[in-house]
């Protein structure tokens, strides 16, 4: 019995079941015991039981089971001469049991249990041994030997899961009758009865309607299809039932982030609103969790910014800003540079003539012709021009990068008005002595010439001049005017 046991406790922990031993309703088996019968006589393990029940489910935790069978109750006269007496009796116990079985909605191969009860056996003393001499003498009247007497079970037990709707039953227990007439024969106080090692099979009704989480899913169906956890609503933990998982949104339970786009399935239909199966709802070419994490657009515009650039576009493509309409700010929009004028939504000056695109389209010019950024003749003989912008290395001649864009434009005048010839002054503020002021501000003028001369301008058109710290346009009292005062002048000789 001990090695059947661990055989078959062995077999079921290395098999895969996940029914849980609630919600089926009503079950049935038939059991095996080994008796051991107490009282007077050496007890005698060939007797047996045979026992079938059925059982009803009263709740989580509580059956109540119906039973009854045939037992085979045999002792040994140890008092009687040689002590090879034989004691034999037939019992036919019928009985009710209430079974407690605490853990049945937490265990999922095993559930161990524990019963009490009562009921009604009678018993028929078949044999008794004959002899001539003995202090305790046998009642064998019928109304002794054939009778019905009450009795009351209680133990132990363990159910273990061979299939969906098939568990082996294994038991342990007593029974303690109110009569001391089951073999015939009274000696003191202790009334007969018997202990009880059985193994049965059991077969279940139809599990599978529960829905112990209450997430909309039975727990058979969480456990069989689809791989859920039926003692939790939200497997996954992505704020979303199991069962609005599978039946509202069809994303997947066991998957936090069933697109894989970055947010999980809660946050897409309660926060985002967005598709937790379309890892691009508004299909701009961006994920849904770029645009939210990482973007800050809408996943659920295309174009965010209305600027006429869907986002992916705009990110992945012309590398603009989709939350600004117009990225360079040059007052067109990148939608219309792109599609439109065909200018780069980057570049403020796209043919680099000196004129913002946005300028160049409003007057009539070509914002891709470097040529008509400035009017021919548009400056008269004796004009001058402060060129603001125009920058050096400090204590030097030396033009910064940043100068660029404004000598363009001095540049773009020369090119397109071949007859003007102009003057170039340099002025700086009144620091430092008078003399290396006006030194530096020869130097700058000069520079500004070859600047453009290396461009292509004739030297010959061009003339320069230093005037120092002599002509300010601002008091020299403050860094702001002494900026001012720091500048290059442009003015038409002829």
């Amino acid at each position: 019995m001990k090695k059947i046991l661990i055989f078959t406790l062995f077999f079921v922990f290395s098999i895969s079941s996940y029914a849980q031993f609630v919600g089926y309703k009503v079950k049935g088996g038939a059991q095996y015991n080994v008796i051991s019968p107490s009282g007077e006589f050496v007890k005698n393990l060939s007797s047996f039981m045979a026992r079938g029940f059925l059982a009803i489910e009263l709740g989580k935790y509580f059956d109540v089971e119906l039973g009854g069978g045939f037992m085979k109750w045999k002792q040994k006269d140890q008092y009687n001469g040689n002590g090879e007496g034989k004691i034999e009796a037939n019992l036919i116990p019928i009985d009710v049991r209430l079974r407690i079985e605490p853990f049945a909605k937490k265990m999922k191969t095993v559930n161990p249990y524990l019963y009490l009860g009562g009921g009604m056996v009678k018993h028929k003393l078949e044999k008794i041994p004959s002899f001539t001499n003995y202090n305790y003498p046998y009642d064998d009247s019928t109304d002794e030997i054939d009778r019905w007497d009450a009795f009351f079970p209680v133990g132990l037990g363990l159910e273990v899961k061979l299939a969906k709707q098939v568990l082996l039953d294994f038991q342990v227990g007593t029974a303690m009758t109110l009569s001391d007439k089951i073999n015939g024969n009274v000696i003191g106080d202790p009334k007969d009865g018997w202990f009880n090692y059985g193994i049965g099979l059991v077969v279940t009704g139809k599990t599978g309607r529960t829905d112990s989480d209450r997430d909309g899913l039975y727990d058979d169906d969480e456990e069989d299809i689809y791989g859920t956890n039926p003692e939790n609503p939200d497997t996954d933990g992505d704020g979303l039932k199991d069962g609005e998982e599978v039946k509202t949104y069809f994303t997947d339970p066991k998957n936090p982030d069933s697109d894989g786009d970055g947010l999980n399935d809660g946050d897409e239909v309660k926060k985002y609103m967005t598709k937790p199966t379309n890892p691009d709802t508004d299909g701009d070419g961006l994920k849904d969790g770029a645009e939210v994490n990482t973007y800050n657009t809408n996943p659920l515009m295309q174009d965010t910014d209305g600027d006429g650039l869907g986002d992916g576009q705009e990110v992945n493509d012309y590398k603009t800003d989709p939350l600004k309409t117009d990225t360079d700010g040059d007052t067109l929009g990148d939608g219309d540079e792109v599609l439109k004028y065909k200018t780069d939504p980057l570049k403020t000056d796209t043919d680099n003539g000196s004129v913002d695109d946005g300028t160049e389209v409003r007057r009539g010019t070509d914002p891709l012709n470097p040529a008509d950024d400035v009017v021919k003749e548009e400056i008269k003989v004796g004009e001058v021009i402060i060129l603001e912008g125009i920058n050096f290395e400090t204590g030097s001649a030396r033009i910064t990068p940043d100068s660029e864009d404004k000598l363009m434009k001095a540049y773009n005048t020369m090119k397109n008005n071949p007859n003007i010839e102009v003057e170039i002054s340099g002025h700086t503020d009144s620091r430092g002595s008078n003399s290396s002021n006006q030194i530096l501000s020869e130097q700058r003028a000069n520079s500004v010439k070859d600047w453009l001369v290396a461009k292509g301008i004739d030297g010959s058109r061009i003339t320069t001049v230093g005037y120092g710290e002599d002509r300010p346009i601002a008091p020299n009292d403050n860094d702001e005017d002494m900026l001012k005062n720091r500048r290059i002048e442009f003015k038409r000789t002829k």
